[in-house]
């Protein structure tokens, strides 16, 4: 069953305050304000939503408030029974050194609809969109999922392109595309839009490969689900304890492949406003009593797919 259009525009004013609350610590060397200012901001616009909501990835349990809790209630309490992931400041580290691609990021299905994955590593392989289905495979590796992607876009490996976050857990995979010839672009953080530069053209970004963020991974996938492309997950456990909290999430096969339809089952709004100029939208512009926004916007049942820019006041 698919969500109501008229909900597009709340969700929007909600990343754009959540973006602004974040600005104004732009360059600070303070992330955790930076985070903070975001998740006050986006509360109070949800919380102003006709709708019964339900943060299902947020930052993290009950005990870890004030930031928008997994299970935490928002809305209005009347409505539609709607789940939210979110993520208030996707890039602190940008924010608190007024880098690059800072974002105040949402996703929003019907009850029910979102994986509810834990804040734990997820291993992520994504490519764009109007590729054969199921081409790529976590089970594959680097070397075979490659070769086949330079088949199917019928170019050799080194016109290919990766994106891949810089982390000495990624080493072995660095190492495999430089033999290869693939084209690298690392990121030092934020890979909800390290993944989804895989559907933009000007990105140039043919595939993303590597461990992130379970939550992000999610969004990501909300994302992708609206531009056709494809992605495929797998949680990845650092120890026992990892392994027992996700058995209390529901999760029984520790091992399961999650494809993007297995993550958001059905209809879905994606909304990325900027905090600092980035790839996917520019940052907050300042003008005094107000501030100029630019939000990534996509519904999938209504095939929306557009950057909105808004002037707003403060």
């Amino acid at each position: 069953m698919n969500i109501d259009k008229f909900l597009i525009n709340p969700f929007i004013r909600t990343t754009e305050r959540a973006a602004y609350g974040a600005s104004i610590f732009r360059g600070k060397n303070d992330k955790i304000s930076a985070d903070q200012a975001a998740v006050d901001e986006m509360r109070k616009e949800l919380n102003s939503i006709n709708m019964k909501g339900k943060i299902v990835i947020g930052e993290g349990e009950l005990d870890e408030a004030p930031m928008l809790y997994i299970n935490e209630k928002v809305g209005t309490k009347t409505g539609e029974e709607l789940d939210i992931a979110v993520d208030p400041l996707e890039g602190t580290n940008f924010t608190a050194k007024n880098l690059p691609n800072a974002l105040s990021v949402l996703a929003v299905t019907r009850r029910g609809n979102l994986f509810h994955a834990p804040d734990i590593y997820m291993e992520k392989i994504a490519i764009g969109p109007n590729l054969p289905k199921n081409l790529v495979d976590l089970d594959f590796g680097i070397k075979k999922n490659i070769e086949l992607l330079s088949e199917a876009k019928k170019v050799n490996p080194n016109k290919i392109t990766a994106c891949v976050l810089k982390r000495p857990r990624h080493n072995e995979i660095i190492k495999t595309l430089d033999e290869m010839g693939v084209k690298i672009n690392f990121i030092t953080d934020g890979d909800v839009s390290g993944v989804i530069s895989v559907a933009h053209p000007k990105s140039n970004v043919d595939i993303y490969i590597g461990i992130g963020g379970g939550p992000e991974g999610v969004l990501a996938a909300a994302a992708l689900s609206c531009l056709e492309c494809q992605m495929q997950t797998r949680l990845i456990f650092q120890n026992t304890i990892e392994k027992e909290r996700v058995k209390k999430f529901g999760i029984k096969n520790l091992n399961q492949k999650y494809n993007i339809k297995d993550m958001v089952k059905d209809d879905v709004i994606f909304c990325a406003t900027g905090v600092t100029d980035g790839d996917l939208v520019k940052g907050i512009k300042d003008l005094g009593d107000s501030f100029v926004s630019e939000t990534l916007v996509l519904h999938k049942s209504s095939k929306t797919n557009k950057i909105i820019k808004n002037q707003v006041k403060k």
